[in-house]
């Protein structure tokens, strides 16, 4: 993956991680950078992802980093013609990255859904999304478990709701 595709897609998954329900544009991605004391303009911002500008200094690499909370190591293009490593596993932070691009398409993916989509960008933006996904799939074999969360997480009809209602005020 170019460095362009993976700031563009940080910008999706910073955007649903700030609630804001779309992608961050260039310009607050700039203005963010400039909070954090740094120096950037959106134009820059556009030339990285479209690849006019392949290479940016190490000190905006680390202002990037900062900001989309990722290692500075994933702020560069991924090579195509790269030999598969001998080893089959990959190195975790490696990993991590895969997990969260992973989650990043799907929640693009599943956009007509917004708390699905919603709820794969929190998992990607967590510190220790695999883990979060290993533990999701501990509680989805706990059957009664889950079926009392949605219950709990799932809001009652609105007849209920006002039927609720009536019933606290007289209480």
């Amino acid at each position: 993956m170019t460095l362009g595709k993976k700031l563009a897609r940080l910008r999706v998954l910073e955007g649903h991680a700030r609630g804001l329900g779309r992608e961050l544009t260039q310009t607050e991605v700039a203005q963010g950078v400039r909070e954090l004391g740094g120096q950037i303009s959106q134009s820059y911002v556009s030339q990285l992802e479209n690849g006019a500008r392949v290479h940016m200094t190490s000190n905006t690499r680390l202002l990037l980093a900062r900001f989309f909370s990722v290692h500075p190591g994933h702020l560069v293009d991924d090579p195509d013609d790269a030999p598969e490593p001998m080893l089959s596993i990959k190195p975790r932070r490696q990993m991590d990255d895969d997990i969260d691009l992973w989650l990043i398409e799907a929640s693009e993916q599943f956009r007509r859904d917004p708390e699905l989509s919603r709820a794969l960008v929190q998992i990607a933006k967590h510190d220790q999304s695999r883990e979060c996904l290993i533990l999701l799939g501990a509680i989805v074999e706990n059957k009664i478990l889950i079926q009392r969360l949605v219950e709990r997480l799932t809001p009652p009809p609105a007849t209920t709701r006002k039927r609720r209602r009536a019933s606290d005020e007289e209480a």
